[in-house]
């Protein structure tokens, strides 16, 4: 409870936070690749930018994979690799806070490319990165079910395309701002 407290002081102050999401060719960091990153930079105030790229993940698309998120081998080929693409994903978390639906996968993810690239893993301030399943388990406790789309659809956020990194990461952050105001009522009504 103590880190949502503080994590709500900081929304309320004004912090500059980014949620992002990864679409990737499977579910297991060590053998499959990272092939879309989205990110979308805000604050209470609003949003202030976005991010997306899709990436080479050097290897055939694997056709469940494909199934799910609908990126093809041809959007892919002409892509480029990770370690080109990771210096502007890191610029644009720079003076952020990071957080993610799920953000153990992503963030293992991320550090995979990473150790391949033989570039230094993401870490603080980054890591340990802020989780909307967490949030919304402790917002909305009564739901049961956590997963990004049965929350937007529980929450009303409309998803326009499911199991893309820009969208998810968009509907991430209005988790976010939905377990805020959660927090800020019960914060109120507590009157610390």
């Amino acid at each position: 409870m103590q880190d949502i407290k503080k994590l709500l002081r900081l929304f309320e102050d004004g912090a500059i936070f980014t949620a992002f999401d990864t679409e990737t060719t499977g579910l297991y960091p060590a053998r499959d690749r990272v092939i879309e990153i989205g990110a979308v930079r805000f604050s209470k105030d609003g949003v202030q930018e976005q991010f997306s790229q899709l990436i080479n993940p050097e290897k055939p698309m694997p056709y469940m994979a494909m199934k799910v998120n609908g990126i093809t081998d041809s959007m892919l080929c002409n892509q480029p690799l990770f370690p080109a693409v990771y210096p502007k994903f890191a610029d644009f978390l720079k003076s952020s806070i990071l957080i993610a639906h799920n953000t153990r996968f992503d963030v293992s993810f991320i550090n995979s490319e990473l150790e391949k690239a033989n570039l230094p893993e993401l870490k603080s301030p980054h890591v340990p990165a802020y989780d909307t399943v967490r949030l919304a388990q402790k917002c909305y406790p009564h739901l049961g079910k956590f997963n990004l789309q049965y929350l937007a659809s529980v929450l009303i956020i409309p998803v326009y395309t499911a199991h893309r990194a820009l969208d998810d990461a968009r509907v991430c952050m209005e988790i976010f701002l939905k377990c805020m105001e959660v927090m800020q009522k019960k914060h109120k009504s507590i009157g610390s």
